[in-house]
């Protein structure tokens, strides 16, 4: 069985609490090593970071959104990459960009 979500074709398969369709990004993305846990933008403009997420794409490290420099996102708009993953203290949040949803 398959769902339309916003036009596209998304697997049945439940999420860890059952309730929503799984993300097939997680599925897709490669889990790649990641660079050192510092957010490159942030050091350039001498910004602090609250919190870091890893691309699992290609292993970018960048803050997250609720920091001031949003370079996570910033990668996402720029490569596509769809999943990012927090660092330290919780490194089994995972959020997909398209479906905007932690997966």
């Amino acid at each position: 069985m398959t769902l339309n979500t916003d036009g596209m074709e998304v697997s049945a398969r439940g999420s860890l609490n059952g309730q929503a369709p799984r993300c097939e990004h997680v599925d897709i993305s490669p889990v790649a090593q990641q660079g050192l846990p510092q957010c490159a933008g942030c050091l350039v403009l001498g910004l602090a970071w609250t919190r870091l997420l890893a691309c699992l794409t290609c292993g970018w490290v960048a803050c997250s959104d609720d920091s001031p420099g949003t370079h996570a996102r910033e990668h996402y708009r720029e490569t596509d990459h769809p999943v990012v993953a927090a660092l330290e203290p919780e490194p089994a949040w995972r959020w997909c960009y398209v479906h905007e949803r932690p997966v």
